[in-house]
């Protein structure tokens, strides 16, 4: 648990009276919500997979499209948030849909960028299974980008990760995209 009395120092740092009615709990509230924020730092992809990956005799893409996400930028501690859309294509083993939520999580509550956590998505993946291919798209706002510096309001983030197949092949790669743009 991180330590409330770090919270109401920088509290005082930035001027304010951490005594004052509005800010008496803040010290705890913060404390755990970056708890809860950066939670994934403690997980492992093997904790939430657990049993969910079964042999199935399945050849075709697997996409778990618009799958939520909510992080913190490492370079500023302020929230980035957004879409992730993974795709692999099976070899002999399949994985819970439910899982892939969870192995997104499990990289995006941590202290993060983007692009790495784009790729940690897509290696989860490929390590747990051995698919002929893993694709992953990331698309997401980051307030550091939209309430400071630059300020661009309307700006977003796009990263990708393409494995195996994905990267190899280019009708395969172009299905994933495509699917992932039109649906």
């Amino acid at each position: 648990m991180i330590n409330p009395d770090l919270i109401r120092r920088l509290l005082v740092e930035l001027g304010e009276d951490p005594d004052r009615e509005g800010l008496i709990r803040t010290p705890e509230r913060v404390a755990r919500s970056l708890m809860d924020l950066t939670c994934g730092q403690g997980m492992t992809v093997e904790e939430v997979v657990g049993d969910g990956v079964f042999d199935e005799d399945c050849s075709e893409m697997v996409i778990v499209k618009d799958i939520e996400f909510y992080s913190l930028c490492e370079h500023h501690l302020l929230p980035f948030y957004g879409r992730v859309h993974v795709a692999y294509i099976p070899d002999g083993r399949i994985i819970g849909l439910s899982k892939v939520a969870r192995i997104v999580d499990v990289f995006a509550r941590r202290l993060q960028v983007q692009e790495r956590m784009t790729v940690q998505i897509a290696e989860a993946i490929q390590d747990t299974l051995t698919p002929k291919g893993v694709g992953v798209v990331a698309d997401a706002a980051h307030l550091c980008m939209m309430m400071r510096g630059v300020g661009k309001q309307n700006s977003s983030t796009m990263t990708s990760c393409l494995l195996g197949s994905f990267r190899a092949n280019a009708s395969t790669r172009n299905e994933f995209l495509g699917l992932v743009r039109n649906m």
